[in-house]
């Protein structure tokens, strides 16, 4: 059996242009418009080098990767929205994209007549998207705006109507790019299994772009891990994730030590675990007094702060969250001003032996998310093994039931 899609050393370079341009007065920008003085530099950025790799019918395909690997740029040649610069793509099967929220429809065009448009553009007859059009009304969920432009639609709206177009007009390659996260959870879920059982009940190929590591491995049969520009792995979706994982960890040395609040209200240190003593420690031994603490240096008075955390599992699923404002018996002194060290205890579960992913944000009285969880604010938390805890013991959570023995 010939693979459905064969991707043979495709890359793709972008000239970056750097224009130098001095200081100029009033008589030389005038004189500029007759003579150019700026210098400019090029420069060739590869986005993709080289890339080749084979999918079979029916296969589901998680491409994963750091931001800026190259992941979008492969699905957009894929697509055909923009050519390599050099290497071969053999397609043998329509192939149905779903990028970014409103590629492909027309904003003046109202959605019914988007669902016809894009049925067309994939090469189906006005009998065959007539057959298809109730279940795409009814997945989408917008039935109600069939008749309004596109323009009017939220980004929510239209990714729903792209989602349901995509997946119900029977493409034999349906190419999801992050795009999905734009939806609501209830909404994820439903693409999700609708992905799911599109590759495994119709035997169709799913290309799946995502940071999500739950949904590649619940939905991929095969993943591959993207870094610079280059297939850094390629194997079943545990080995490809763990990889991923384990290179996406930045080094303390490569971190921001101080992150400012977007209003600039505080300056918060970067969270970091210290024992009873107050030593900053790497590895968490069950039965030890840990502490994670936040130092804030507040530039102006604040009424409200809520510093929070949630530990996560290497797939991205949350295990746990903690708030300083679940806790009714810490207040922290309303207008507070200069610096405030804010320790939380860390009661954990008793968690399988290894490292897992610590996010952190802090709220005001507004409600306001300063920080945002990426590679240079995250926190690692190494769980060593005990005595009570063996490795290799299976499942997330260890746990001693009672055993009874009779006879």
């Amino acid at each position: 059996m010939k693979p459905i899609l064969e991707i043979q050393n495709i890359s793709k370079k972008f000239r970056i242009h750097h224009e130098h341009q001095p200081y100029l007065s009033m008589r030389d920008r005038i004189s500029s418009l007759f003579q150019n003085k700026s210098k400019r530099d090029d420069e060739d950025f590869w986005a993709l080098k080289n890339i080749s790799f084979s999918v079979n019918p029916g296969e589901s395909i998680g491409i994963i990767g750091k931001n800026g690997a190259g992941k979008s740029t492969l699905l957009k040649i894929l697509s055909r929205i923009t050519p390599p610069t050099g290497g071969k793509i053999i397609s043998r099967g329509r192939i149905a994209s779903l990028l970014e929220v409103g590629t492909g429809f027309h904003a003046e065009l109202s959605g019914k007549e988007n669902v016809f448009l894009n049925g067309s553009i994939l090469g189906m007859k006005r009998k065959e998207i007539e057959k298809k059009f109730d279940e795409i009304v009814d997945f989408s969920g917008v039935e109600k705006f069939l008749d309004t432009p596109l323009k009017h639609y939220s980004s929510g709206m239209q990714l729903r109507l792209a989602f349901a177009v995509a997946a119900f007009l029977e493409p034999e390659i349906l190419i999801i790019d992050e795009v999905l996260a734009v939806g609501d959870a209830e909404f994820q879920k439903k693409c999700i299994g609708k992905m799911d059982e599109i590759s495994k009940n119709e035997g169709r190929t799913v290309l799946f772009v995502s940071h999500n590591m739950g949904a590649i491995r619940n939905l991929c049969s095969r993943a591959m891990y993207l870094k610079k520009g280059e297939f850094s792995f390629s194997g079943h979706p545990d080995e490809t994730i763990e990889k991923y994982l384990d290179e996406s960890v930045l080094p303390s040395e490569h971190k921001r030590n101080h992150i400012e609040s977007k209003n600039g209200s505080f300056t918060l240190r970067l969270p970091y675990w210290v024992d009873e003593e107050g030593n900053p420690v790497t590895v968490y031994n069950y039965g030890s007094n840990y502490r994670l603490r936040f130092e804030f240096d507040f530039h102006r008075q604040v009424k409200m702060v809520n510093p929070g955390f949630a530990v996560l599992n290497r797939d991205g699923s949350r295990i746990f969250t903690s708030h300083l404002i679940d806790d009714q018996r810490c207040e922290i002194p309303k207008d507070v001003m200069g610096r405030v060290v804010i320790d939380t205890d860390l009661k954990i579960p008793e968690l399988e032996p290894g490292r897992y992913q610590v996010i952190f944000g802090v709220a005001d009285e507004h409600n306001y998310a300063h920080i945002s969880a990426n590679e240079e604010t995250e926190v690692v938390l190494e769980i060593a093994t005990t005595n009570k805890i063996k490795d290799g013991a299976k499942g997330l959570l260890w746990h001693t039931s009672e055993w009874h023995v009779q006879g």
